[in-house]
């Protein structure tokens, strides 16, 4: 059975470009959904943050709008492509993602059925109040009242909207009991104590994102010397969003190069975070523009907030949020290559 070194930032502040601190951890969607499916597929899965400390939970990345159920997110997605054919066209901002009340368009659409609209009738009509609050940074649900020949009122529209919100705050505070309820999120095992024997061990590694990692992995002797020996086996080296900062504290080949110089990999990107409430107030220095200044050749994807997975060799890197469940799965695929090929 493969083990996974499951890294995870303990830091629990971050200091900001004006030298005042701010709450950070890990994201708490980025952590979890992995580290279900790496078990769901028998993988050994040991969590380990750099000194021990059990991770804390970025209030942030708790927000009910990092938290959609599937089906809101997977139709939300589909409205959002009705936008333009061309998905680089589409600049869908967080604030426009989170404040205007997309998110509610598969709950609208399901009223609208109800009242006898067909399934694609009824996505057409949320999809062109979607791309008009889009465009005009407007409420979809104010939008979509604007045409009462649908036969919904606007407060039947807001009481989707607050459905949604009410149905995202839920499973937020789902997804942290049920990290709360592993015993390695509580008690997890420190890599500094960790010889080079131990990390032998270890089959693959896996860092999940929150802007904690850019406390507590970027810079860190025992974060190297982990890379070195999975990477000497062409070990999966795999990382999301922030996640990724770990690749910093990698040492210089013999070459004097970076170990990953040269590598495609992706990141939270710049764009993304200038939206987010720590690149708002201001950071000391963002990811992607480090990754590319050590030597990374950066790969993001079409526009931001999509998913986009980056594999080369035996790096597997994440772009944001939205790309979790992709990232963990290619790490999955990769440590089953070599039993498919064996069968």
């Amino acid at each position: 059975m493969t083990r996974i070194a499951y890294l995870v930032t303990s830091a629990r502040e971050m200091t900001l470009a004006d030298g005042s601190t701010h709450p950070t951890g890990y994201f708490a969607e980025e952590a979890l959904k992995p580290y279900q499916r790496f078990v769901a597929a028998g993988l050994d899965v040991t969590v380990i943050t750099p000194d021990g400390q059990p991770p804390y939970a970025d209030p942030y990345g708790l927000s009910w709008f990092f938290h959609y159920p599937e089906e809101d997110k997977d139709y939300l997605a589909s409205v959002v492509r009705t936008f333009a054919h061309d998905v680089d066209d589409i600049r869908i901002t967080l604030h426009q993602n989170t404040e205007l009340g997309l998110a509610a368009a598969r709950r609208v659409a399901v009223q609208l059925e109800a009242r006898g609209y067909s399934p694609a009738q009824a996505h057409k009509i949320v999809s062109a109040a979607a791309r008009q609050a889009w465009r005009q940074d407007r409420q979809f649900a104010d939008v979509l009242a604007e045409d009462g020949s649908h036969g919904l009122t606007r407060g039947e529209i807001q009481a989707e909207v607050d459905a949604q919100r009410a149905d995202s705050e839920r499973l937020a505070a789902d997804r942290l009991a049920a990290l709360q309820a592993i015993p390695g999120f509580q008690h997890p095992v420190a890599l500094s104590s960790l010889s080079d024997e131990d990390l032998a061990g270890f089959g693959a590694v896996f860092a999940p994102g929150g802007h904690g990692p850019m406390v507590d992995l970027s810079d860190n002797p025992d974060v190297g010397r982990l890379l070195v020996e999975l990477h000497s086996k062409s070990a999966p080296i795999a990382a999301l969003c922030h996640g990724p900062a770990l690749l910093l504290s990698a040492p210089e080949r013999a070459d004097g190069l970076w170990l990953f110089d040269g590598y495609r990999l992706t990141c939270f990107t710049d764009e993304e975070e200038i939206q987010t409430e720590a690149g708002l107030l201001g950071m000391s220095w963002f990811l992607d523009t480090a990754l590319k200044n050590a030597g990374a050749v950066f790969d993001d994807g079409p526009a931001a907030w999509i998913s986009h997975v980056v594999a080369d060799r035996n790096l597997i890197t994440g772009q944001n949020p939205g790309s979790t469940e992709a990232t963990a799965d290619a790490v999955i695929k990769v440590l089953r290559a070599p039993a498919r090929a064996a069968a």
